[in-house]
């Protein structure tokens, strides 16, 4: 199928987008890696009146550490973090996470903050997230605003963002350099949407004893979840739904076994930094 269709709008500037998508409100779309746009476009989930393509706005493509801040631009794409090892050093949840988005093609368009504006519960960024208490920097002609990931998903495909506002930023908030943190999820074949997902980031104490421990499940409720960091617990407090890929009682109990994974093998690395 084509898609529907909408006028095309090409800024180079912030503000000229932001006037933009102020001007179109519901009726417009913002365009980065088009990865999960396009194909709502082609399937007619979607039919904006105009499309507003970030891509010429060239400051948006950036990502950087600050510190212990992970600091993503609009246009980033996955695979730039996928190729930067010393980011990838900083977190391993990140390198579990990011050979599990797609494929490579859809890696090397897509992007960051697409993934966390089109909000798929189970896609890995959310969840990521989540789990590390990421913000999100929204811009409109009203100014700039931020927003914690944990209030910016609402439900299932939809956020805290209201007509004519755009996520320029998101800022990550990267572990401490002992911790150790996991990522691992199960889908049906490679590059599927996962059936769930779980993401873990464990501190010890001087005594090799767990400290604090953070725990994020995704794919088993209309939002990515910050859970009670303990298997069984956390299993209970999620929400699944039969579809026809699972039922729930299977999500259920794939959400406490992802949960356990995750823990043991984000407790285990962290284990080994303290030895090493």
């Amino acid at each position: 199928m084509k898609p529907p269709p909408f006028e095309y709008h090409a800024p180079t500037e912030i503000s000229e987008a932001v006037r933009l998508l102020a001007t179109l409100g519901e009726n417009g779309r913002p365009l980065a890696g088009g990865q999960s746009l396009m194909p709502m476009l082609n399937l007619r989930l979607a039919r904006p009146h105009a499309v507003v393509d970030l891509n010429r706005i060239t400051s948006l493509a950036y990502h950087r550490l600050d510190g212990d801040t992970l600091v993503i631009g609009a246009l980033c794409r996955q695979r730039d973090i996928e190729k930067d090892e010393h980011v990838l050093a900083r977190c391993p949840a990140l390198p579990d996470a990011m050979p599990l988005i797609g494929h490579i093609g859809i890696r090397n368009r897509g992007t960051v903050v697409g993934s966390l504006a089109h909000a798929d519960p189970s896609a890995e960024w959310p969840v990521l997230a989540v789990l590390l208490d990421a913000s999100l920097e929204i811009e409109s002609t009203a100014g700039r605003r931020s927003v914690a990931a944990s209030q910016f998903f609402k439900g299932l495909f939809a956020t805290d963002l209201s007509p004519g506002e755009l996520v320029v930023e998101a800022r990550f908030q990267l572990p401490p350099a002992g911790a150790g943190s996991a990522f691992v999820e199960v889908a049906r074949r490679h590059g599927d949407f996962a059936l769930g997902a779980a993401a873990a980031v464990v501190m010890l104490a001087a005594d090799g004893n767990v400290a604090e421990a953070r725990l994020a499940l995704g794919g088993f409720d209309s939002v990515p979840v910050r859970a009670t960091p303990e298997p069984a617990a956390a299993a209970a407090a999620v929400h699944p739904v039969d579809d026809i890929h699972a039922p729930a009682a299977y999500r259920r109990k794939l959400a406490q076994t992802l949960a356990r994974r995750a823990l043991e093998l984000a407790t285990e690395r962290a284990r080994q930094k303290a030895a090493a």
